[in-house]
């Protein structure tokens, strides 16, 4: 029985130490930002790897009230720019960590997306 015992232990000593591992995975794809943009860079949209937004930016030409359609249309795209290359960047640093877990390719665990 103590065997058994120690198993457990092991194991939930294992999983405590994947759960910090990704809540810090987490708190560091917060930390990376990316920038996605559109309009030939007229408008650029900041944001983290796990998709917060932390700016736009819009260019002062493009401030004109018959354009409001264009503007919008153009921070819509800027934004799905963002979020794309975010997504693309969390997905290669996640793939990363599981990598150094020994953990096989595409192996899902909760809260990894």
């Amino acid at each position: 029985m103590q065997n058994m015992e120690e198993m457990m232990k092991a194991a939930q000593e294992a999983a405590a130490k994947i759960q910090q591992q990704m809540s810090d995975a987490q708190v560091k794809l917060d930390n990376i930002e990316v920038e996605g943009s559109a309009g030939g860079g007229l408008v650029k949209v900041r944001a983290s790897a796990r998709g917060r937004i932390i700016g736009v930016s819009i260019d002062d030409s493009l401030v004109k009230p018959e354009e409001k359609t264009i503007l919008e249309d153009l921070v819509t795209a800027a934004f799905n720019d963002a979020r794309d290359k975010a997504d693309r960047t969390a997905g290669e640093h996640m793939a990363e960590m599981q990598k150094g877990m020994g953990l096989p390719p595409g192996f899902n665990l909760p809260g990894m997306g």
